[in-house]
Formats: structure tokens, C-alpha cells, sequence
């Protein structure tokens, strides 16, 4: 494409391009596809000049005009650049979005939110998250695949906005229904580049690396416009990368020759970690070209920075090559540097300081009043210059508060100023920062909030920062509800009443801190009970979050802690040491993961017990392979040897461990006096899905899940419906020998646990709980309409390696194929990074399908008869259909095979969700209440009856 003359001096975004592809038309973008050993994708600026140009040709044939919003849930970086561009040649405002996989509820809040804050914008996605795109009323959806014209407009047809022109939103993060939109203007944007880069100074001849998703300001703004203004060639990667082997990190910015780069600190802590591993293998790199890393988002330990700069120096690293430095997205990323400053400026202090702001930026610490501070004086740190946003969209309180009467942003952060260098000592807002991400507060109390046991509006989340950390850490502070408030430290041999408050208070303990595992994905550093008079609160009642982390931080609950530490090791059965080097290194790897001090681990600590997830199994994998050579972890053996000890006699006779007797039973929570629940698993035959929901029965009742048959060397699937249910309720009473009995199944498992509760009945038993979790009495149609590929492509779909879109598409695609090459096909689409994660291959994958299709095929022949004495159906949305249909035509058919009356519970989410994060706390407290109801009912009916049945 050939661009006419134009000045220098750029007025809008679209000039930097048009310059950037004229003046340096060899060099752009480099997409890598994977670790430093894979290959890349080079697309120099002229390239993404063309490809955005054919984007906004799509763009404009659907009816967009300049100033409309165009919101891009595109996460690949070759996906999302050319579309970012293609809005800005047409004069569209573009605001990057992630998406939010696996709760589809909380997604679709935010897109409704977004949809009504942008005035309907256009929204570009990929053809595969079409399928898990939540369905929002009005939302205007088009795929950016859809989007690719060959007509390729010339360079006149490009809009040119002028300087104060809206450029860019970009959303906060925060609730679903309180983001805002932060305005940044093309001039705001040019004249931050031009001010960065006073500090940077980046040339033609720089290389920089970004792995952070683009809804994050730092990786459009320093990593791609500020790169692309200079005419460097800027890398890319997609962060599962750095995220899943940090070492990448490196090795990228060794291989690529990378100059400058970003990341917030916790990254630099994670990589110092894993430096070991370059010691033991001899792998060497050459950072001998990186200038410097950008590291912001979060505080620079002092130490960690320290250590990262002394360990990776023998491979060329420059010693002042670490920036720490502040921006927001209201600041337009990147404002205040120490350049050239750490770590000779920072001596003797925990954080590093931030350095001083870029030319044309004026920064000042003011008072309540917003009159300016001295020097060495803590107040907010407020900004003002050309980078600054004029505010938020449509969102004129907001803009408002932001800034103070005479004109300077209010940031939130509390700092000072030394000699004209700035730093941070904590915030005014309410969050917290962990790993780089803001949250906050009230996000995370009003989700506990909901838990049952926890009293409303006594319920405090707030930052701690320990000495040495690399991020902050969260602290819950919770006021239990009447009936739990007696101290925890209660001797454990006191009165009946005594021991249920402590294993009612643990299990919510432990239901807090797996809730924030599963809606944040980290765990919080102290889950801490406190009576309600400890929470000190204005006159309106909001809770003072800074005052009690101050007294937390002084010691005053010094004692509750300890209470607390107390009643988890009496709840965990008391501390036993571990013995041989096997339990050593697990009881170790346990203390990492659950944050806890190495010491304290017991030999005969629970995975689960402690707080262990799904997702800490795949970690817990990782590390064994790691610090025991002991590869290929299976899952199961975390399952059902989920203790150190018990682990570690596993791992040590793990390269010949010989035949092992198959046992359905899979224990993921043992304790607790109440009668135990049983659990089917669903149609794949696996467990897992029921590991998030055993957290909340800690304490209370065990919970037993029943795995199938067939998943282990030499074993076969069973052969019958029939052979399957009894060899079910040979295990259950193996592990219960008598009734009463409690049974539930998930999907296809609702259908065998009826039939284990007439087994059951059968042989003189009382069965007090039959549970279906949304699963009518009839499956035979349902089974008949999945064959063998289509079996494959939903359990690949279960797994993650391949998208909902394809799940549905691919069955008609290869059906007409061999099996083997139906299962290569799926294999080939699978993410290598999740196969990896799973230790899944081609032969694996096709044990499990073919076990998967044997249990679909037991289904086909299927017909439910018989009775029990009642059920507890739970219903959610259904796969096809409406809920109300689902439970008039479907599920209420349970009535022809109960001879009392069935109870029909409603459950939030759908059919594939229902125990997802975003679910299960409000499942679990259903179910638990209705396990409760229903037990104690039929203890009330037998007393009457005197009948032992």
C-alpha cells in the first residue's frame, strides 16, 4: 500500500502506524506460538498496515461509523493487533475485553454491564467463542474471522480523528457491574509515547517483549504503541507461556534478543525460584542485550529484584537493568520510572521506590484538604499532564470524584515524595494487589457474604504485605453467625455442643478460603473469625479495613489466630512428623501449596483437607516430577492416596507398582460424624467435578465419590448396567457396612445411584437420601443420540482441548473416519500446554473415549424401573430447552418411581456449571440443607414406624 506524504508530527494513532510501516517497513510484530524452542510468526508494520485495513473494510460493511465502540474479546495477540488497528483507521473506539471462561453467569453481567455502559457497542470475537459467548439481550456480535475482506481501502480513506478525539477504552477492573471506562484520547496517547520514551529510549534497533493479555493497559500501551512509535520490533507471547515454566521468560528474551520488557514483581519471584533448575541442567542464556525490565502493577520487593539481578547476572545481565515503576490505566500506562536507580537507590528499604515522572507529567502528595504536602509527608498521590484522562465514560460521578477543584487526578495510592522521587506506602481505595491484579474488596465479601454460617456486613477483606513477599497477600476477616461464636480454642474434649461449633467453624473456614481459590484463582494468606464487636465501623457502618489491618499488623488478634491455627491442626487430626525423604520433599511441596510453614505439615495431612483443588492437583503434578523425578502423576493416585504418607508409599513404589485392585471409592473428604455421602460420577466416568464441591462437607459429613471402571492399566470396563450398580453398592458397604445410606449421582450418575438405592433397599437396608443432580429417570434417548465421535468431542470438550464450537462441529466433520483418526484429529486441535497439564496423549485419550462410549452404551439399554421411597431432584437449565419444560416433561417423570412424594430443588447455572466456581458454594448449601432436611425426616419416620428399612 503506498502512503502519501505526511508530516512528522503525528495527530492521531493512525499517523504512528502509517509512519511506523513507511519508515520501518522490515521490521513489526513476532508472534511466538509457544516456548523460545517453537516457531514465530513475523508480520512486519506494512503487513498489519493491510490486514487491519481489510478488517475495517468488515468493520464498515456492518454499518459502523466513526465514534461507535467496538469491544474486542480477541486473546490472541495476531487476533486481536490487526483488529485494534482496523477500529482506529475507521475512526471506532476500540476497548479490549477478557473474556470469562467457565462462568458464564458472572460473564454475562459484565457484557450486559458493558452493552448498556458503551451504548450497544459491536462486539468482535473469534469464530470458536461464539459457542461460550453467554447470551446477552441486544448485544451485537460479529466474529473477526467474518471481518477479513480482500477489499484493502487506501490510505485516504482512513478516518483522521483530531487530538482530543476519544482513541481508546479501556475498562477497570472491579464487579461485573461497577467497571468503568476509562477515555484516553489520541492526544493523550501520543503525548504519552513521546514522554515514555524520554525515559526509555527505544530506537529501530530495540527489541521488546510483552506476555500480558491486552485488557491489561501495560501491554497495548508500553509493550505495542509505545515499541511501534519508535519503529522496534516488538515480541509477543501468549502468557500461559511465562505463566506454566516462568524460566520462558528468559529464555524468550535470550533467543530473541529482546531490549526492554515488562512485568509486574511477582513474576521476578516466581522465575527466582525455578533459577535452581538452570544450575542443575547447565543451560545457558544471553541477556547480555536486555536494557531493562519495566516492573509495575504491583510493589518492587527490595529483595526479590535483588536476588533476581544477582542470580541471572552470571548470564549477562546488567545490574541496573530493573525499573521499578508506576502507571494506571488512567495515566495511560507508564508515568513515574526509577531509571538507572535500583537497586543503589533503594538500600536498606523493603520496597523500591518509583523514581520520577515522565517529561511533561507534574505528580504532588496532597492532604485531605488536597493542598500540597511537603516533602518526606504521607498523603495521595495525585497527577496532571497531557497523558491524563479527562475522565470516565458515561460516567460523569465518577469523573467527578476523580479529580480534585483544581484539576489533579486523584490516584487513591497514598506516597511521599523524596527529593523528587516518589513512593508508594499503601492505598486509599479499597483492594488489593495480588500478582500484578487489583481487587476488589467488595467483590470478594459480598460473594462470602452468601456463604451459609457467615453473619452479613461482618465479613472484611483486605491486604497484608509480610516481609520478603513478592505480592500482597489477602486476609479474610469473618464474624460466624449466632450458634458459632464461642471462642475456637475450645478443648476438643469438652462438651458435645463444644466439638460441633469447631467442626461447624472449620468447615467455614475452609469453605472461605476455597471459595476465593475458585472465584480468583489464589489462595488468601489468613482466614481469621472474629467476634462481630471487633469490627470497627463508621457512623454509616462501613467497615474500617485500614484500621484492622493496622491492629492485625500490631498483634490485637494475635490471639484469635492462634485460636484458629489451633482448631485446624485439632480438626486435621494432630501433627505427625514425616518420615523418610519421600514424605520430607511431599510435606514440603504441600507447605507451598497451601502457603503454610513447612514444619507444620503432617505426615498424614489431606490434599483435600488442606484446601487442595482440581486445579492444585495439576501444580502438585508438576512439582513431584520436579523435586522427585516421578512423572506422568496420575490424578487418581492424588485421589485415593491423598495423604503424604500415603502419597509417598505410592511415589515410591511408582516404577513397579504391579497390579493394583480396582476400588470405585475415591474418599475426598473423611471427616465429619454425619452419615456419609456417596456421589456417582457423570458420563465420562471421572471425578474431579466433585473435588470442589467435597470442600464445603470438611468437618461435617465424609464424601465419597465413586469413579468407573477401566481407567487403569489392564482394567475393563464393565459389561453390564447391572454389573456396574452392584458392584457400586459392594463398595459403599464395604466402606459403610449398614444404613442408613446416603446416594446421589450428576448427570448419568443419577440413574445409577436410583438403581444402587434399590440394591441397597434390597438387601434390608435404609436409604434416606437419593439425589439427582439434573437427570430425569429416562436416558436411553439421550444416550442413543451420542455415538462414539460424538462421545470423543465431549469429553475433549470436558477436558479443555477443544472449544464448545468445535465439540459441536467436529462429530458430522469425522464421523466418516476410522476411530483412530477421529482420535488424532481431536488430539491435533488440543492445546500441547493442556495435554501436558493432563499427561494426556493420542492412546490415552482414546482409553478414556472408548471408556467414555462404554459407559454411554450400558446408558442405551437403560430402562428405569422399580421404586424407592422418594428423591431430591435438583434442576438447572437444561442442555436444550427451557427449565420449566425440563421439569414438567423430564424430571417430574422420577415421581412414576418413588412411592412418596419427590422433592424438586432449583440450583443456579446450567447443566455443564452447576458445581462450576461461580456455582458451587450456592449448590453446596442447598445440597447440604437438603441432605440435613431429608435425613432427619426419615429418622423421624422410622422412630414412628419402628422400622429399620
Amino acid at each position: 500500500m503506498n502512503s502519501p506524504s505526511r508530516t512528522r508530527t503525528a495527530r492521531s494513532l493512525t499517523d504512528l502506524l502509517l509512519d511506523a510501516a513507511e519508515r520501518h517497513p522490515s521490521c513489526g510484530v513476532r508472534h511466538c506460538l509457544g516456548p523460545a524452542d517453537a516457531g514465530h510468526l513475523d508480520q512486519p508494520y506494512p503487513g498489519l498496515l493491510a490486514e487491519a485495513a481489510r478488517l475495517l473494510t468488515g468493520l464498515r460493511a456492518e454499518g459502523l461509523r466513526p465514534g461507535d465502540r467496538v469491544v474486542l474479546i480477541l486473546e490472541r495477540p495476531q487476533q486481536f493487533l490487526p483488529a485494534f488497528w482496523a477500529a482506529v483507521l475507521g475512526g471506532f473506539v476500540p476497548c479490549p475485553m477478557a473474556p470469562l471462561r467457565g462462568d458464564r453467569e458472572r460473564w454475562g453481567a459484565q457484557l450486559a454491564h458493558v452493552n448498556e455502559l458503551l451504548d450497544g457497542p459491536l462486539v468482535v470475537v473469534t469464530e470458536a467463542l461464539t459457542a461460550e459467548l453467554p447470551s446477552v439481550r441486544d448485544l451485537s456480535v460479529v466474529t473477526v474471522e467474518s471481518l477479513d475482506h480482500a477489499e484493502e481501502p487506501p490510505a485516504e480513506a482512513f478516518h483522521r480523528a483530531a487530538p482530543e478525539d476519544t482513541a481508546l477504552l479501556v475498562l477497570t477492573s472491579g464487579s461485573t457491574g461497577h467497571s468503568k471506562a476509562v477515555v484516553l484520547s489520541h492526544a493523550n496517547l501520543l503525548a504519552s509515547m513521546t514522554a515514555k520514551n524520554g525515559h526509555h529510549r527505544l530506537t529501530a534497533a530495540d527489541t521488546t517483549l510483552n506476555w500480558v493479555s491486552f485488557d491489561h493497559v501495560a501491554a497495548l500501551l508500553e509493550c505495542h504503541l509505545l515499541p511501534l512509535s519508535t519503529g522496534s520490533r516488538q515480541l509477543h507471547v501468549e502468557a500461559p507461556v511465562v505463566l506454566g515454566d516462568p524460566l520462558e521468560f528468559l529464555r524468550l528474551i535470550s533467543r530473541h534478543g529482546v531490549t526492554m520488557t515488562f512485568t509486574p514483581n511477582f513474576l521476578l519471584g516466581l522465575v527466582n525460584a525455578a533459577a535452581g533448575r538452570l544450575r542443575e541442567t547447565g543451560e545457558r542464556l544471553d541477556l547480555s542485550r536486555l536494557r531493562h525490565i519495566i516492573s509495575g502493577g504491583e510493589a518492587v520487593v527490595v529483595a526479590t529484584g535483588e536476588a533476581f539481578l544477582d542470580r541471572f547476572a552470571p548470564h549477562g545481565l546488567a545490574r541496573d537493568a530493573l525499573w521499578p515503576a508506576f502507571g494506571m490505566t488512567e495515566t495511560c500506562a507508564g508515568s513515574v520510572y526509577s531509571r538507572k536507580a535500583f537497586p543503589e537507590a533503594d538500600r536498606g528499604a523493603e520496597f523500591a521506590n518509583l523514581g520520577t515522572p515522565v517529561e511533561g507529567l507534574d505528580i504532588r502528595v496532597a492532604g485531605p484538604d488536597d493542598r500540597p504536602l511537603p516533602e518526606g509527608e504521607v498523603g495521595e498521590l495525585q497527577l496532571r499532564g497531557p497523558m491524563i484522562t479527562r475522565g470516565y465514560h458515561n460516567n460523569a460521578a465518577a469523573t467527578r470524584e476523580a479529580f480534585s477543584a483544581d484539576g489533579w487526578f486523584r490516584s487513591g495510592d497514598l506516597g511521599r515524595l523524596d527529593g523528587g522521587r516518589l513512593t508508594l506506602v499503601g492505598r486509599s481505595k479499597d483492594s488489593v494487589i495480588v500478582n500484578g491484579v487489583n481487587y476488589f474488596s467488595h467483590d470478594v465479601e459480598s460473594a462470602l457474604e452468601r456463604l451459609e454460617g457467615v453473619s452479613r456486613s461482618h465479613v472484611a477483606a483486605f491486604p497484608v504485605r509480610p516481609s520478603g513477599s513478592d505480592t500482597e497477600q489477602l486476609v479474610i476477616a469473618f464474624a460466624p453467625e449466632a450458634g458459632l461464636t464461642r471462642t475456637a480454642g475450645t478443648a476438643p474434649d469438652a462438651e458435645t455442643g463444644a466439638r460441633a461449633d469447631d467442626a461447624a467453624l472449620h468447615r467455614l473456614i475452609t469453605a472461605i478460603r476455597s471459595t476465593v481459590v475458585m472465584h480468583w484463582g489464589f489462595r488468601p494468606a489468613l482466614v481469621l473469625p472474629l467476634p462481630a464487636d471487633a469490627f470497627p465501623k463508621t457512623s454509616l457502618g462501613k467497615i474500617q479495613r485500614s484500621l484492622m489491618r493496622q491492629r492485625l499488623e500490631s498483634g490485637a488478634y494475635d490471639a484469635e489466630r492462634r485460636a484458629a491455627d489451633e482448631l485446624t491442626l485439632r480438626m486435621l487430626g494432630g501433627h505427625t512428623a514425616p518420615e523418610g525423604e519421600t514424605e520430607r520433599v511431599l510435606a514440603g511441596i504441600y507447605a507451598e501449596l497451601f502457603d503454610a510453614d513447612p514444619g507444620s505439615v503432617s505426615a498424614t495431612a489431606n490434599f483435600f483437607d488442606l484446601g487442595g483443588t482440581s486445579l492444585d492437583i495439576l501444580r502438585l503434578r508438576g512439582r513431584v516430577a520436579e523435586r522427585l523425578g516421578v512423572r506422568g502423576l496420575e490424578v487418581v493416585t492424588v485421589l485415593t492416596a491423598p495423604t503424604v504418607r500415603a502419597l509417598a508409599a505410592r511415589l515410591d513404589e511408582h516404577t513397579a507398582p504391579g497390579a493394583r485392585a480396582y476400588d470405585p471409592l475415591v474418599p475426598l473428604q473423611t471427616g465429619g460424624t454425619k452419615t456419609p455421602l456417596f456421589c456417582v460420577h457423570p458420563g465420562v466416568g471421572e471425578v474431579l467435578v466433585f473435588v470442589n464441591l467435597a470442600k464445603y462437607f470438611v468437618g461435617d459429613r465424609p464424601f465419597y465419590a465413586l469413579r468407573a471402571r477401566g481407567f487403569n492399566e489392564g482394567e475393563k470396563p464393565f459389561a453390564t448396567f447391572e454389573q456396574m450398580v452392584d458392584c457400586y453398592a459392594d463398595a459403599i458397604q464395604r466402606q459403610q457396612p449398614h444404613g442408613p445410606y446416603a446416594v446421589a449421582g450428576y448427570s448419568y450418575g443419577g440413574a445409577v445411584a436410583f438403581e444402587i438405592a434399590k440394591v441397597l433397599r434390597a438387601r434390608g437396608e435404609r436409604v434416606d437420601f437419593v439425589g439427582s443432580f439434573n437427570l430425569p429417570p429416562h436416558i436411553k434417548y439421550r444416550m442413543e443420540e451420542l455415538d462414539f465421535v460424538e462421545t470423543a468431542a465431549n469429553l475433549a470438550f470436558f477436558l479443555a482441548l477443544i472449544d464448545k464450537k468445535q465439540s459441536l462441529e467436529l462429530p458430522r466433520l469425522l464421523r466418516h473416519l476410522p476411530r483412530e483418526e477421529q482420535i488424532a484429529r481431536l488430539i491435533a486441535l488440543a492445546p500441547a500446554g493442556r495435554l501436558a497439564e493432563l499427561d494426556l496423549d493420542a492412546a490415552k485419550f482414546a482409553a478414556w473415549a472408548e471408556l467414555a462410549d462404554a459407559l454411554t452404551d450400558l446408558g442405551r439399554g437403560y430402562r428405569p424401573s422399580g421404586s424407592v421411597r422418594s428423591m431430591s431432584v435438583f434442576y438447572a437449565i437444561p442442555l436444550r430447552g427451557t427449565k420449566q419444560d425440563w421439569l414438567d416433561h423430564e424430571l417430574r417423570r422420577w415421581d412414576e418411581f418413588t412411592t412418596e412424594p419427590n422433592r424438586y430443588i432449583e440450583v443456579p447455572g446450567e447443566h455443564y456449571t452447576l458445581m462450576s466456581p461461580r456455582h458451587v458454594a450456592d449448590f453446596q448449601a442447598i445440597l447440604r440443607r437438603e441432605l440435613d432436611h431429608r435425613l432427619a425426616e426419615a429418622d423421624a419416620l422410622a422412630d414412628r414406624r419402628g422400622d429399620a428399612r
